[in-house]
């Protein structure tokens, strides 16, 4: 409907017309065929405007991770990101009905960019599987260190569906580095201890708190060279890889 809206007016005596009708001007001949059923090239241009659609869409999309991970919620212009994606701001809201779904979408596409990034083979073992999962998960954090602190210091999660999302993510996050756990411990029942989903949740938030400081000191140091350095990646990730280790050995006992 908005895209037909945005079209030059084909309507009979306006100026798009006349002007249609004094290229199409040609010597008297054969009429032409009636028009039937919408051709291909109807449906292909049907098709492109789907695509323009979905294109758009990740464009706002993009702009809105930059936008937020910049800027607090409140902070953040509907007006300037839709002046930045060359649109009107009632076009951004026809894809997104409120800035509140807009940033719902901007976290989802967050998650599924960090789950992708963390999507290592069943087939390493599962103690290098650990160590891959959070070198990945660390580079993420340093790349996007702006939009993850925001995003957790926000007070986002009051909204249940934005912690649905996160929770979500971090349930995935968890299963994906744990996984093959069960062949460290291969005693039957060892992993059933009640124990042991508490102190999974409890590394979650350290190894969050854990990252979060590692990004704020990268920035720091790199303002002022002359400072305390920041701890390197790999540091970084062994402290919280011995950290798991050791929570669920105590977990298990």
């Amino acid at each position: 409907m908005l895209f037909d809206a945005m079209r030059p007016s084909s309507k009979p005596g306006s100026a798009t017309t006349a002007r249609s009708t004094r290229r199409r001007a040609a010597p008297k001949g054969p009429p032409p065929p009636r028009r039937g059923k919408p051709s291909a090239g109807k449906d292909e241009s049907r098709a492109r405007v789907r695509l323009d659609v979905d294109e758009r869409r990740a464009q706002l999309v993009e702009l809105g991770l930059a936008e937020f991970g910049t800027r607090t919620y409140e902070e953040v212009s509907i007006d300037l990101i839709a002046q930045a994606a060359g649109i009107s701001k009632g076009l951004l809201y026809h894809y997104f009905p409120t800035k509140r779904a807009y940033y719902v979408a901007c976290v989802r596409e967050a998650a599924a960019r960090l789950l992708a990034r963390m999507d290592v083979p069943p087939e390493v073992p599962p103690l290098e599987r650990l160590q891959v999962g959070l070198d990945r998960y660390l580079e993420y954090v340093r790349g996007h260190g702006g939009a993850f602190a925001t995003l957790m210091r926000s007070g986002a999660f009051a909204d249940r569906e934005l912690a649905a999302v996160v929770d979500e993510t971090r349930a995935t996050l968890l299963g994906r580095l744990t996984s093959g756990m069960a062949d460290i411990f291969p005693a039957p029942g060892m992993l059933s201890s009640p124990l042991l989903p508490i102190a999974l949740q409890g590394w979650v938030g350290l190894a969050e708190a854990t990252s979060i400081a590692w990004v704020e000191a990268c920035v720091a140091s790199e303002k002022a060279p002359a400072s305390a350095p920041a701890p390197r990646a790999a540091d970084v990730r062994d402290l919280l890889a011995q950290a798991l280790i050791a929570l669920v050995h105590n977990a298990l006992r």
